[in-house]
């Protein structure tokens, strides 16, 4: 199998979520690197299923909170960018802030009227 970089990288996020997943399916909260990688994956495949670059990142921020990873980990993960295979291209989808607080989704939530 002869692999050009960018698909060994792809792999590499794979495999990095993929334990990501694993441990958080045993509550383990998660470190750094698995963070990224698993926010990274998931919007990779959204892209190849087709969602648009904001619909990717208005999702990607619901995907963790502070409880699902590491003490420290929120501050260190500010933003995280990845270039996607999208239907029609490559497009660079930045997600600021992928680790929201419990109060900030809570602020965001629309009232019940």
């Amino acid at each position: 199998m002869n692999l050009t970089p960018k698909e060994r990288e792809r792999l590499t996020v794979f495999m990095a979520a993929e334990l990501a997943r694993t441990r958080m399916d045993r509550g383990v909260a998660l470190n750094h690197p698995e963070t990224v990688a698993y926010i990274s994956d998931w919007c990779i495949e959204r892209a190849r299923d087709g969602w648009s670059v904001a619909k990717i990142q208005a999702e990607a921020t619901q995907l963790l909170d502070p409880d699902d990873v590491m003490d420290g980990v929120p501050s260190m993960v500010d933003m995280i960018q990845v270039e996607p295979v999208f239907p029609d291209g490559t497009k660079l989808v930045t997600v600021h802030d992928p680790i929201r607080s419990t109060e900030a989704t809570a602020d965001e939530e629309p009232a019940d009227a």
